[in-house]
Protein backbone atom coordinates (compact mmCIF):
# COMPACT_ATOMS: atom_id res chain seq x y z
CA UNK A 1 0.00 0.00 0.00
CA UNK A 2 1.37 3.40 -0.87
CA UNK A 3 2.23 5.73 2.01
CA UNK A 4 -0.18 8.49 2.96
CA UNK A 5 1.59 11.85 2.97
CA UNK A 6 0.52 14.02 5.93
CA UNK A 7 -1.36 17.16 4.93
CA UNK A 8 1.21 19.83 4.22
CA UNK A 9 2.89 21.78 1.47
CA UNK A 10 3.88 18.66 -0.46
CA UNK A 11 0.48 17.01 -0.18
CA UNK A 12 -2.06 17.56 -3.00
CA UNK A 13 -4.82 17.32 -0.39
CA UNK A 14 -3.65 20.66 1.00
CA UNK A 15 -3.92 22.57 -2.28
CA UNK A 16 -5.60 25.96 -1.97
CA UNK A 17 -7.99 25.23 -4.81
CA UNK A 18 -9.13 21.88 -3.43
CA UNK A 19 -12.91 21.54 -3.77
CA UNK A 20 -14.94 21.33 -0.57
CA UNK A 21 -16.88 18.26 -1.64
CA UNK A 22 -15.70 15.36 -3.78
CA UNK A 23 -17.73 12.49 -5.19
CA UNK A 24 -16.12 9.04 -5.22
CA UNK A 25 -17.68 5.89 -6.64
CA UNK A 26 -17.31 2.57 -4.84
CA UNK A 27 -17.66 -0.17 -7.43
CA UNK A 28 -16.95 -3.84 -7.95
CA UNK A 29 -18.73 -7.09 -8.57
CA UNK A 30 -21.54 -8.65 -6.57
CA UNK A 31 -20.45 -9.40 -3.01
CA UNK A 32 -17.07 -7.64 -3.06
CA UNK A 33 -17.84 -5.45 -0.02
CA UNK A 34 -19.15 -2.16 -1.40
CA UNK A 35 -22.01 -1.77 1.07
CA UNK A 36 -19.75 -2.80 3.94
CA UNK A 37 -17.13 -0.21 2.96
CA UNK A 38 -19.64 2.65 2.81
CA UNK A 39 -21.20 1.59 6.13
CA UNK A 40 -17.80 1.31 7.82
CA UNK A 41 -16.58 4.79 6.93
CA UNK A 42 -19.71 6.96 6.76
CA UNK A 43 -20.05 9.47 9.57
CA UNK A 44 -23.75 9.83 8.80
CA UNK A 45 -26.27 7.04 8.80
CA UNK A 46 -25.57 5.51 5.39
CA UNK A 47 -28.33 5.25 2.84
CA UNK A 48 -28.74 1.78 1.38
CA UNK A 49 -31.07 0.28 -1.20
CA UNK A 50 -30.63 -3.29 -0.04
CA UNK A 51 -33.22 -5.88 -0.96
CA UNK A 52 -33.46 -9.51 0.06
CA UNK A 53 -32.40 -12.06 -2.52
CA UNK A 54 -35.34 -14.26 -3.41
CA UNK A 55 -35.93 -17.42 -5.42
CA UNK A 56 -36.84 -15.15 -8.35
CA UNK A 57 -33.18 -14.15 -8.69
CA UNK A 58 -31.99 -17.75 -9.11
CA UNK A 59 -30.33 -18.02 -12.49
CA UNK A 60 -30.09 -14.23 -12.76
CA UNK A 61 -27.76 -13.24 -9.91
CA UNK A 62 -24.51 -15.20 -9.76
CA UNK A 63 -23.94 -15.97 -6.08
CA UNK A 64 -21.02 -18.35 -6.70
CA UNK A 65 -18.59 -17.96 -3.81
CA UNK A 66 -21.01 -15.81 -1.80
CA UNK A 67 -23.83 -18.29 -1.30
CA UNK A 68 -24.54 -17.02 2.23
CA UNK A 69 -25.16 -13.46 1.01
CA UNK A 70 -28.85 -12.70 1.58
CA UNK A 71 -29.21 -9.13 0.29
CA UNK A 72 -28.17 -7.09 -2.71
CA UNK A 73 -27.90 -3.41 -3.61
CA UNK A 74 -30.51 -2.56 -6.23
CA UNK A 75 -29.77 1.14 -6.75
CA UNK A 76 -26.91 2.57 -4.69
CA UNK A 77 -25.29 3.08 -1.31
CA UNK A 78 -24.50 6.57 -0.06
CA UNK A 79 -22.30 7.83 2.74
CA UNK A 80 -20.16 10.82 3.70
CA UNK A 81 -16.86 11.30 5.49
CA UNK A 82 -15.04 14.50 6.49
CA UNK A 83 -11.33 14.29 5.68
CA UNK A 84 -10.42 17.69 7.12
CA UNK A 85 -12.12 21.02 7.78
CA UNK A 86 -12.10 21.82 4.06
CA UNK A 87 -12.89 18.49 2.45
CA UNK A 88 -15.87 16.13 2.51
CA UNK A 89 -16.04 12.92 0.50
CA UNK A 90 -19.42 11.76 -0.78
CA UNK A 91 -19.40 8.03 -1.46
CA UNK A 92 -21.74 6.39 -3.96
CA UNK A 93 -21.73 2.61 -4.01
CA UNK A 94 -22.80 1.09 -7.32
CA UNK A 95 -25.01 -1.99 -7.71
CA UNK A 96 -22.98 -5.07 -8.58
CA UNK A 97 -25.32 -7.08 -10.81
CA UNK A 98 -25.36 -6.41 -14.53
CA UNK A 99 -29.15 -5.97 -14.58
CA UNK A 100 -28.67 -2.72 -12.62
CA UNK A 101 -25.74 -1.35 -14.64
CA UNK A 102 -28.04 1.06 -16.46
CA UNK A 103 -27.70 3.25 -13.33
CA UNK A 104 -23.93 3.55 -13.51
CA UNK A 105 -23.78 6.51 -15.89
CA UNK A 106 -26.01 8.54 -13.57
CA UNK A 107 -23.98 7.57 -10.51
CA UNK A 108 -20.68 8.32 -12.27
CA UNK A 109 -21.71 11.85 -13.32
CA UNK A 110 -19.53 14.38 -11.50
CA UNK A 111 -17.31 11.78 -9.80
CA UNK A 112 -13.62 12.61 -9.39
CA UNK A 113 -12.50 9.00 -9.13
CA UNK A 114 -13.54 5.47 -8.22
CA UNK A 115 -12.51 2.60 -6.00
CA UNK A 116 -12.93 -0.89 -7.50
CA UNK A 117 -13.17 -3.54 -4.80
CA UNK A 118 -11.98 -7.02 -5.74
CA UNK A 119 -12.14 -10.41 -4.08
CA UNK A 120 -9.15 -12.55 -5.07
CA UNK A 121 -11.33 -15.66 -4.85
CA UNK A 122 -13.62 -14.23 -7.55
CA UNK A 123 -11.57 -11.83 -9.68
CA UNK A 124 -13.72 -12.12 -12.85
CA UNK A 125 -16.71 -10.38 -11.17
CA UNK A 126 -14.70 -7.15 -11.07
CA UNK A 127 -13.67 -7.09 -14.76
CA UNK A 128 -16.81 -5.17 -15.85
CA UNK A 129 -16.13 -2.39 -13.32
CA UNK A 130 -12.53 -2.00 -14.46
CA UNK A 131 -13.59 -2.00 -18.13
CA UNK A 132 -16.23 0.65 -17.39
CA UNK A 133 -13.82 3.12 -15.78
CA UNK A 134 -11.12 2.51 -18.39
CA UNK A 135 -13.62 3.28 -21.19
CA UNK A 136 -14.95 6.32 -19.37
CA UNK A 137 -11.48 7.66 -18.57
CA UNK A 138 -12.31 8.06 -14.88
CA UNK A 139 -9.30 7.62 -12.57
CA UNK A 140 -9.62 4.60 -10.30
CA UNK A 141 -7.71 2.45 -7.85
CA UNK A 142 -8.13 -1.26 -7.30
CA UNK A 143 -8.63 -2.33 -3.69
CA UNK A 144 -8.11 -5.97 -2.76
CA UNK A 145 -10.62 -6.56 0.02
CA UNK A 146 -9.48 -8.85 2.82
CA UNK A 147 -11.95 -11.69 3.23
CA UNK A 148 -11.65 -14.54 5.72
CA UNK A 149 -10.12 -17.50 3.94
CA UNK A 150 -8.86 -15.50 0.97
CA UNK A 151 -5.26 -15.94 -0.07
CA UNK A 152 -2.96 -12.92 0.01
CA UNK A 153 -1.26 -12.11 -3.29
CA UNK A 154 1.39 -9.50 -4.13
CA UNK A 155 -0.02 -6.37 -5.75
CA UNK A 156 1.80 -7.11 -9.02
CA UNK A 157 0.23 -10.57 -9.21
CA UNK A 158 -3.23 -9.03 -8.86
CA UNK A 159 -2.31 -6.38 -11.44
CA UNK A 160 -1.29 -9.04 -13.95
CA UNK A 161 -4.42 -11.14 -13.29
CA UNK A 162 -6.65 -8.11 -13.89
CA UNK A 163 -4.55 -6.87 -16.85
CA UNK A 164 -4.27 -3.42 -15.28
CA UNK A 165 -2.31 -0.49 -16.61
CA UNK A 166 0.89 0.01 -14.60
CA UNK A 167 -0.33 3.44 -13.46
CA UNK A 168 -3.41 2.06 -11.67
CA UNK A 169 -2.66 1.69 -7.93
CA UNK A 170 -3.38 -1.74 -6.44
CA UNK A 171 -3.99 -1.44 -2.71
CA UNK A 172 -4.90 -3.82 0.10
CA UNK A 173 -7.80 -2.93 2.39
CA UNK A 174 -10.25 -4.36 4.87
CA UNK A 175 -13.70 -2.90 4.19
CA UNK A 176 -14.65 -3.66 7.81
CA UNK A 177 -11.88 -1.48 9.29
CA UNK A 178 -12.45 2.29 9.34
CA UNK A 179 -8.77 3.25 9.30
CA UNK A 180 -8.08 0.96 6.36
CA UNK A 181 -10.99 2.40 4.39
CA UNK A 182 -9.97 5.99 5.14
CA UNK A 183 -6.41 5.35 3.92
CA UNK A 184 -7.82 3.75 0.78
CA UNK A 185 -10.03 6.74 0.00
CA UNK A 186 -7.21 9.22 0.56
CA UNK A 187 -5.01 7.18 -1.79
CA UNK A 188 -7.76 7.23 -4.42
CA UNK A 189 -8.16 10.99 -4.07
CA UNK A 190 -4.42 11.64 -4.28
CA UNK A 191 -4.20 9.43 -7.38
CA UNK A 192 -6.99 11.37 -9.12
CA UNK A 193 -5.52 14.76 -8.18
CA UNK A 194 -2.07 13.73 -9.43
CA UNK A 195 -3.56 12.74 -12.80
CA UNK A 196 -5.46 16.02 -12.96
CA UNK A 197 -2.30 17.97 -12.18
CA UNK A 198 -0.30 16.18 -14.89
CA UNK A 199 -2.95 16.86 -17.50
CA UNK A 200 -3.35 20.57 -16.68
Amino acid sequence: MSRIVPVGKTNPLAADDLPQAVKILVAGGFGTGKTTLVSTISEITPFHTEETLTHSSIGIDDTSGVELKGTTTVAMDFGRITINDRLDLFLFGTPGQDRFWFMWDELAAGALCAVVLVDTRRLPVSFPSIDYFERRGLPFVVAVNSFAGSRAYPAETVRAALDLNKDVPVLICDARQRRSVKELLINALEHALAIEERSS
